[in-house]
């Protein structure tokens, strides 16, 4: 027999100052945002030019926001609205853990929106800006999750070298989901975004890098929830698909659509 992984305890919570505790979780969140924010203030100086680093810098504070209100909120509508509707103040308890990318993509996008309209600045361009460095954010998630020991896999077939015990799910040997996901929607879909960025004449078809982020990332979504074991309040839900996999449907076919449409901007 193969010899199965247990997985390694790590604390949660990185420092503990009193009642202060800084998690790997947070630490995820504010990683990808100072270094996507950093990055696209460079970015957006690439021809065609779609705004100033002045302008980045302020919209770092909406993008914060956006994630963080829109994750929340995305988890608690799409996941367990019963449980949160009978006890609102639960939804501010974020430290307990609960959000969703697809509830802080939708967050970011109200928070460009509001703020390119406010700034006059292209929508779309804008908006490819951000996509390109999105998926740092989203691969450091994953390995929080990691680290936390949390949405774990599905049951491993026997063969499988890197099986892994997770002491919280039992002690059926597991795919480390979390690190498939790290690797495909962090790794592989950052590659992808900065190779593309690259091409001027690709940055200058405002809409086309926000349409291959959300095309890759719905791709990478749907293959990873085959290896994550459902979130056990919902389970799998019609023809054996799962929340994750409904909820990247639509951004694929908005991807698709932004591909199609995007057209060469005008200075």
């Amino acid at each position: 027999m193969i010899p199965v992984l247990l997985f390694p305890q790590f604390d949660p919570v990185i420092v503990q100052l009193g009642p202060l505790s800084i998690r790997w979780y947070a630490l995820a969140y504010i990683t990808g945002l100072v270094v996507g924010w950093r990055l696209v203030r460079r970015f957006v100086r690439q021809a065609p030019a779609v705004a100033t680093e002045f302008q980045v810098d302020d919209f770092l504070t909406w993008a914060t926001l956006g994630v963080v209100l829109g994750g929340r909120l995305g988890y608690v509508l799409f996941y367990q609205p019963s449980v949160y509707l009978a006890h609102p103040s639960m939804i501010l308890a974020v430290w307990e853990g609960g959000m969703s990318f697809h509830g802080g993509m939708l967050g970011v996008a109200v928070a460009v929106s509001i703020f390119c309209w406010r700034n006059a600045i292209p929508l779309l361009g804008f908006a490819d800006r951000i996509a390109i460095v999105a998926p740092i954010g989203l691969g450091l998630g994953r390995v929080a999750n990691f680290i936390n020991g949390e949405l774990w896999g599905r049951p491993a077939p026997e063969w499988l070298p890197w099986a892994m015990i997770f002491p919280r799910a039992g002690t059926v040997p597991r795919h480390p989901s979390q690190l498939y996901e790290a690797l495909m929607e962090g790794v592989l879909l950052a590659t992808l975004m900065f190779v593309m960025s690259r091409r001027e004449s690709i940055r200058a078809r405002f809409g086309m890098l926000t349409g291959i982020f959300l095309c890759g990332y719905a791709v990478a979504r749907i293959v990873g929830e085959y290896f994550r074991e459902p979130d056990a309040f919902l389970g799998f839900l019609s023809f054996g698909t799962t929340m994750g996999q409904i909820l990247s449907i639509p951004m694929l076919i908005a991807g698709i659509w932004l591909i199609a449409r995007a057209r060469v901007s005008r200075p």
